[in-house]
């Protein structure tokens, strides 16, 4: 009985100065971006994350509708800067709901069932390169895609639909209500405005249109 009244106090004053008695990982924010979610590689790192991701989604509560869509722009522009060749795109249609709004495009290149999967691994591989998560793959013969996320809260996808036509979304997390106005980025072929749906891929790529598994570079 007198181990457990001194080991009292010593409790009690772990308990006042904060510190816990057993450590929980963060399985919620693995920076590797792996399709499924792995576990923290530590408390202090998966803790760490956790306040960053805090930190990002309180800044983004800050922006409204109008800035929050034109980082999904920037964000759409940097993909499709990084998937290399370039690609022929124009802008999709926006839609916002209560709090948060959708950016789409739409690529103009004619990609071959044998590019599809090229064309989502590099994208891949440039949002794991920026520190994107990946939250899951898609790997359907014909519909394949890849979704990502960032640490505040923002998904973007690159998914292949009918006729083989690769679309690109960047969806925004819930943010201050206003109005929000066309894209500022000008598409690198026909603008197609007022035109939906829009027309299917007519563009040729000797490289994205071609045959062969084709992981060279085009």
């Amino acid at each position: 009985m007198r181990r457990v009244k001194r080991a009292l106090p010593l409790v009690a004053a772990v308990l006042a100065l904060g510190v816990p008695l057993s450590g929980c990982g963060n399985e919620s924010g693995a920076r590797g971006g792996d399709v499924s979610a792995g576990a923290s590689s530590g408390v202090g790192s998966g803790r760490q994350e956790e306040q960053g991701q805090e930190k990002g989604k309180a800044r983004d509560q800050e922006m409204d509708m109008q800035e929050a869509a034109e980082r999904a722009d920037a964000m759409l522009d940097a993909v499709l800067e990084g998937i290399d060749p370039d690609v022929r795109w124009a802008h999709g249609p926006t839609t916002t709901r209560a709090c948060g709004v959708t950016r789409r495009r739409a690529v103009m290149t004619v990609v071959s069932p044998e590019r599809r999967q090229t064309f989502l691994d590099r994208a891949e591989t440039f949002w794991r390169k920026n520190d994107y998560r990946i939250k899951a793959v898609n790997k359907d013969d014909k519909f394949p895609a890849v979704y990502a996320v960032t640490r505040s809260g923002f998904g973007v996808s690159v998914s292949f639909r009918g006729k083989g036509q690769a679309f690109l979304e960047a969806d925004t997390p819930c943010v201050k209500e206003s109005k929000v106005a066309a894209p500022a980025s000008e598409p690198n072929g026909p603008a197609y405005e007022g035109v939906y749906p829009l027309p299917r891929p007519d563009v040729r790529s000797d490289f994205w249109s071609g045959e062969g598994e084709g992981e060279g570079e085009g």
